[in-house]
């Protein structure tokens, strides 16, 4: 959103969740497949809290390629600033503009 740096966009805790053991529980079946099937992590014999670690991970995971993919499409850096090359591109290359975003290059 232009607020800042990378750090800047992440999600809500709870976006990646499941947050709690009664949450993953109430739909145990459902996540232990995406577990098996998309993450390719076996829950067997695993604990609640080991299934919600590896499913905060692989989905923490994704979302940081994800924001790789969509910072290189804009032409920004992997810190979510814009180069000064695209702020040329786009005829925003101010000698103001350039001094901050150069600031975080």
């Amino acid at each position: 959103m232009g607020k800042g740096l990378r750090i800047n966009d992440k999600t809500p805790y709870r976006t990646m969740g499941p947050v709690t053991p009664e949450e993953y529980e109430s739909r145990a079946e459902r996540y232990d497949k995406q577990l098996k099937e998309t993450v390719g992590y076996d829950p067997t014999g695993k604990t609640v809290e080991e299934k919600i670690a590896a499913m905060r991970a692989y989905r923490e995971d994704q979302y940081e390629k994800l924001t790789d993919a969509v910072y290189k499409r804009r032409g920004w850096t992997e810190n979510g600033v814009p180069t000064p090359e695209k702020l040329k591109e786009i005829g925003m290359d101010f000698p103001g503009l350039l001094d901050v975003v150069e600031k975080h290059i």
